[in-house]
């Protein structure tokens, strides 16, 4: 991190301004020997100076220049960011002037790994900076300012501090120094309630976590159903608009076809698949396994049948598909004739609705509410691990604490519960990233966006 880099932090095409950020120890003297204004080796740190950036005795543009002097910026290094006018042109020449005295062009995501590695923030609250870039909604930016405020970072800093005076550092004083006879013996027997304390803790943080993740990832809602039964209508009726094409001809849909919405301000993400039956045709047929493919990927699977026709074994056997899967059975066109039998249906959450109606599927968005607990989700002020990494770490960590505790009961001895006590204070400690390895920081960065 001795060089200095830059890249453009707003995106590139017709605006009112661009922004081109640079960041390192020589930043200022680069960005000064191509800037016609004041000397900026000698402004006051965090001032914005008016000037033009130009090549040699050609004016290239007219711009406002932010300096801002180490440590207190993002990257705790010198970082200036140049006020351009918006512009392909423009933006790139600038760009290009900055490369050719000194800079380099920076990776995806290198100005947040640089604030990471000088300490100016830890691994969720990196993470919390591109969720809250990312954030399409008003709870997902709450849940990414939270996290980038430091508060889910501090809620496992203070379970680790627990885990190291409440058993670790007892442990190891007595070990350390059994001659001395006013410590406390340490003995299983007093490390359990200490340790299910902690476990319950760290369970509570991951049950709270895997509902939060809905929040930001969103919910990803597979739709299936024989041919005919209404999937891309209820598709349309749910997007508000014409999404997917609907015929009385079977087999239209041959594809995937996606869309998304807001409920209760979490994302459903909606996914209206082919209809499962026996293909004859090679297209279609490609179309009905990629169907069943998707369903293992599904936080939620709608699956719609014919309030008009009764049960058929295509439907029992899509009714299987999704048994391992949080399920709502749609019964579709209640304004026909009813004639399915639903007491043959297993799954408890079953609604009816129509297409015709202006609310018709009211009852298909009442009900992902209620499964999905989305009011309360929404409304309450917890705070959360975010993201698949974050939550693997913490089942990780609270698999080892069971491992102390069946431990415990088995009589291991006191020195070698500590060393599993250890492993699980560590891996708590790669979620904010305490301990980390070069490849998960390369790795996570390249997922960022260029100039971030």
């Amino acid at each position: 991190m001795n060089d200095t880099i830059t890249a453009i932090s707003t995106t590139l095409g017709v605006g009112a301004i661009s922004i081109i950020r640079v960041s390192g120890k020589d930043a200022i003297s680069i960005v000064n020997k191509i800037f016609k204004g004041k000397d900026l080796t000698w402004v006051d740190t965090h001032t914005i100076n008016y000037g033009h950036i130009v090549n040699n005795d050609e004016i290239i543009d007219e711009v406002l220049v932010s300096v801002m002097r180490a440590p207190k910026t993002f990257t705790k290094e010198d970082v200036v960011e140049i006020n351009c006018h918006g512009g392909i042109a423009t933006t790139n020449k600038v760009l290009e002037l900055l490369l050719n005295n000194g800079c380099r062009l920076a990776e995806p995501g290198e100005f947040t790994k640089r604030a990471f590695l000088n300490g100016r923030i830890d691994l969720t609250q990196a993470e919390s900076v591109m969720d809250l870039i990312e954030s399409k909604s008003e709870q997902t930016r709450k849940v990414a300012i939270k996290g980038l405020n430091g508060n889910v970072s501090n809620m496992i800093r203070n379970l680790r501090q627990d885990i190291l005076e409440g058993l670790l550092a007892p442990i190891e004083v007595n070990i350390d120094y059994p001659e001395y006879e006013d410590i406390e013996v340490m003995t299983n027997q007093k490390i359990l309630p200490k340790l299910i304390e902690i476990k319950e803790k760290l369970n509570k943080i991951i049950k709270e976590s895997e509902n939060g993740k809905i929040i930001t990832n969103g919910i990803k809602t597979i739709i299936i159903g024989k041919p005919n039964v209404g999937k891309s209508s209820i598709l349309n009726k749910l997007l508000d608009e014409e999404k997917a094409i609907v015929t009385d001809i079977e087999g239209t849909t041959r594809d995937t076809v996606e869309g998304s919405i807001t409920i209760s301000g979490v994302s459903l993400n909606l996914i209206d698949t082919a209809g499962i039956r026996d293909a004859k045709d090679i297209v279609e047929k490609i179309g009905v396994e990629k169907s069943i493919n998707l369903i293992n990927e599904a936080d939620l699977v709608i699956i719609v049948l014919n309030n008009n026709q009764e049960l058929t074994e295509e439907d029992k056997k899509i009714l299987n598909y999704a048994k391992d899967k949080q399920v709502i059975v749609v019964i579709n066109k209640n304004d026909l004739e009813k004639k399915i039998d639903e007491s043959e249906i297993e799954y408890q959450n079953i609604i009816y609705t129509n297409t015709k109606d202006i609310n018709g599927i009211d009852s298909l968005k009442n009900k992902i509410i209620e499964l999905f607990n989305l009011e309360k989700l929404t409304q309450d002020d917890n705070n959360f691990l975010t993201n698949v990494r974050q939550i693997s770490l913490a089942k990780d960590a609270l698999n080892i604490l069971n491992e102390v505790e069946l431990g415990i009961v088995n009589s291991v001895p006191v020195d070698m519960i500590e060393i599993d006590i250890k492993r699980s204070w560590e891996k708590l400690g790669e979620i904010i990233g305490e301990t980390y390895t070069e490849e998960l920081i390369d790795q996570l960065f390249t997922q960022f966006c260029l100039g971030k």
